[in-house]
């Protein structure tokens, strides 16, 4: 499935989906978002921001913020739209996020989530030395999850084709 597939989903949605690129020193940035937009009322649903890894092998997701009371299909465009983009602009083969421990409850949630999406644990990430690296990228402690962009997309394109 490709990018402009999805456009042409959420378009059938009334929705449409805007991706920003910022290239510095060697790192491309990246903000997905899923919005409606009726007359000149433009209203974000969804939005996913990262950054491509130094070797441009993968994709680092660093924010993820979806709406409660979204319309339906925002969650698996958001997903599905972030995994497009990197196989096809940036040739990524992996994506990797932190489950950051906000509340213990909700970062278990944020685990389940994840791995049904398609994420496996790689490690927790907390309080040690090793850690220390990891902690400044996230700013936070939590659980440090991978996926593969590909699996990813399958498995939201498994849930788009309702057309």
């Amino acid at each position: 499935m490709r990018v402009e597939e999805l456009q042409n989903i959420a378009f059938s949605l009334g929705l449409v989906i805007k991706i920003q690129v910022r290239e510095t020193l060697g790192l491309c940035f990246f903000k997905i978002v899923i919005a409606e937009q009726k007359d000149n009322i433009v209203k974000i649903w969804g939005e996913m921001k990262g950054w491509t890894y130094f070797n441009k092998q993968g994709i680092q997701l660093d924010t993820l913020r979806i709406l409660s009371d979204s319309p339906p299909f925002v969650s698996e465009l958001i997903w599905a739209s972030t995994m497009a983009w990197a196989i096809e602009m940036k040739f990524s083969k992996k994506a990797r996020l932190l489950a950051i421990y906000d509340t213990e409850g909700y970062s278990k949630k944020l685990v389940r989530y994840f791995n049904i999406i398609g994420f496996k644990v790689v490690k927790e990430v907390g309080s040690s030395p090793i850690d220390l690296f990891l902690r400044l990228i996230w700013g936070g402690a939590g659980t440090l999850m991978k996926g593969d962009c590909s699996y990813v997309l399958n498995k939201m394109k498994e849930k788009l084709s309702f057309n």
